[in-house]
């Protein structure tokens, strides 16, 4: 094969790939790999990672009088973290509807589900609000997870999803926004709540554990 049929054939390769990319995840545009990075969906997932160590400031800095720009720095804390929770709502809703499910975005949701909580948890058991064993036992239980899908998806082998999953993460995210806006209050019914939902996450992070 001769250098121009060689370069022809590879341009038509190119072609070719960029048309699959742009027909299977609704991608349109000149450069179909970058769009498909950048759609919305991952923009979503993406900035809910970079809420990560906002939340951490808020939460563990000791602002004067306790308020951030004359708001309580609770309710700071509680409004970036239920904003951040609600782009892991938005972010799948968004990818189904406008067909853009993408392998990249796949990684990331978990990923950045697992830092937001693990972030939060870990700064409410600085905060001395949240029980230290607690706050392991369900990072643990994550980590140890995330390693069992690794070693089984390098191996070609699906893990699905637990059933009790959605349950664990709701409990998750009400403890933590409960316990945010309940601070050292244990007569307080945001503290109480929290609580409760808190052991609820352990509880499923146990059973839903053993199930994978």
């Amino acid at each position: 094969m001769t250098a121009p049929d060689l370069t022809s054939t590879c341009r038509g390769r190119r072609r070719a790939f960029g048309e699959e990319l742009r027909e299977r995840y609704n991608v349109h545009g000149s450069h179909p790999a970058v769009r498909l990075i950048m759609n919305l969906p991952n923009a979503l997932t993406l900035s809910r990672i970079f809420f990560v160590p906002l939340l951490v400031v808020v939460l563990l800095t000791k602002f004067e009088g306790r308020l951030v720009l004359g708001v309580s720095k609770e309710i700071v804390a509680a409004a970036i973290f239920g904003l951040a929770s609600l782009t892991d709502w938005l972010d799948g809703y968004v990818a189904r509807r406008r067909k853009q499910v993408t392998p990249l975005g796949q990684m990331m949701d978990p990923l950045a589900d697992k830092l937001l909580t693990s972030a939060a948890f870990i700064s409410l058991v600085q905060m001395e609000v949240a029980p230290a064993w607690m706050v392991a036992v369900i990072i643990g239980r994550e980590l140890a997870v995330t390693a069992l899908r690794s070693i089984n998806y390098s191996r070609g082998v699906s893990v699905p999803a637990s059933p009790m999953g959605k349950t664990k993460m709701v409990s998750e995210v009400v403890a933590i926004l409960a316990l945010i806006l309940g601070g050292r209050q244990p007569s307080g019914g945001f503290f109480v709540i929290g609580r409760v939902a808190l052991w609820v996450a352990v509880i499923t992070a146990v059973v839903s554990g053993v199930d994978y």
